[in-house]
């Protein structure tokens, strides 16, 4: 069995020089480890991880350390349950659609749906919280559906899960208590499931919603937004921590600074990309590319943008068949940005994907050329009107 470094987190810190006790509440990030090489031998950047051995994966002994070591730094019940009192209720039933099997009355798994459910709309789904550490990510996600949603409910289906995994969220964990990665847990292969994605899944397919609705001009699922955040801590415990429970030690990598979508290399969808950049640009800057043009070491297709196989990894963007899919990723670190204009970019973004498509962008003058039916450019109701007016 590999051997158990014993060091406390604290105490590895204090050999390094750092001060843990300036920073309480870590702020953490993203769904880019798979991406991220590793290597087999320590480096002065990144030593070997306080837990285990190289060459050695994890065993159950190695887990059970880690998970000793984390601890309850915030309430899920008071930022996240609670704030749903203030949804709309005339618009969303806020449903209870599960619970974690550990302290299930502390970690009850919450989604607000469309109340007027209707068959015949193209449906929409907001997550947030599938890496519980990142904050925005739920943050903005609420905000979203106490403050934007509403302008959509007529023209959409919409299914909002805020906090994915709320273990993660109240422990500022990327992993759940078994040191699964919940963003690697949403493939076909009901094996590689947890029980925060089993429950999504589950979920989902309790809505009866089937098919993909390429432009919103009929049901199906038309657009899913995932939100995250790539924070500094990713590159000094997280990723470390990856690597070290396959037995490796990490490989350095850029944390970009900014905003940047990480969109689904079988459909990338570069318009309809772009036009949510443009949108978030008025809140945050973008994350430039590095040297090599690339963002975690994916080449850019596209200012602020990079493509991955969203499926073949498991990502919570892939759980549906939604047309225009993507995960956003924000960069809370940033010392020009705050916590405000973070959770904003989570909000202004998600409009930008509700009515943005390329064959609205056709359509320029769709409010003004007098020939729309008045769908004000929102996917969705009777668009074929505005696909006819002069322009489109």
């Amino acid at each position: 069995m590999a051997a158990i470094v014993s060091t406390s987190a604290a105490d590895d810190a204090a050999q390094r020089g750092e001060d843990l006790s300036s920073n309480p509440q870590i702020r953490m990030s993203t769904n880019k480890d798979q991406w991220k090489p590793i290597r087999k031998t320590p480096s002065e950047a990144h030593p070997p991880y306080r837990i285990g051995e190289i060459g050695m994966p994890w065993g159950d002994e190695e887990k059970a350390t880690w998970l000793e070591q984390t601890s309850k730094k915030r309430s899920y019940i008071d930022e996240v349950v609670r704030k749903l009192d203030a949804v709309d209720k005339d618009l969303f039933e806020i449903r209870r659609y599960g619970e974690l099997s550990k302290n299930p009355e502390l970690y009850p798994l919450m989604a607000a749906i469309s109340k007027d459910w209707d068959a015949a709309k193209p449906s929409v789904l907001v997550t947030g919280g599938v890496h519980g550490y990142e904050t925005s990510g739920v943050q903005g996600t609420i905000l979203f559906l106490t403050s934007r949603a509403a302008e959509y409910a007529s023209k959409y289906n919409i299914v909002v899960c805020p906090c994915v995994s709320p273990w993660g969220y109240e422990h500022i964990e990327r992993w759940n208590p078994i040191c699964l990665d919940p963003n690697r847990s949403f493939g076909s292969d009901p094996a590689t499931h947890t029980e925060e994605s089993s429950a999504v899944i589950a979920l989902l397919a309790s809505l009866g919603v089937e098919g993909s609705s390429e432009e919103g001009a009929n049901p199906g699922w038309v657009c899913h937004v995932d939100c995250h955040e790539t924070t500094d801590t990713d590159e000094s415990e997280f990723m470390p921590a990856r690597a070290a429970l396959g037995g490796s030690v990490y490989k350095p990598c850029d944390i970009p600074d900014g905003f940047y979508l990480v969109g689904d290399s079988d459909k990338p969808q570069l318009e309809w990309h772009k036009a949510v950049i443009d949108a978030v640009r008025e809140v945050t800057h973008i994350a430039p590319g590095d040297d090599n043009g690339t963002i975690i070491e994916e080449p850019l297709v596209q200012d602020g943008v990079i493509v991955v196989p969203a499926t073949q990894l498991g990502l919570c963007a892939s759980v549906t068949p939604a047309a225009y899919a993507t995960t956003t990723e924000v960069y809370p670190d940033s010392p020009t940005v705050t916590d405000d204009q973070c959770n904003l970019a989570q909000v202004d973004q998600s409009p930008a994907h509700l009515t943005t498509s390329p064959r609205y962008a056709r359509c320029k003058a769709a409010q003004e050329c007098g020939a729309c039916s008045g769908c004000g450019g929102a996917l969705g109701i009777e668009r074929g009107a505005c696909v006819a007016a002069p322009g489109a």
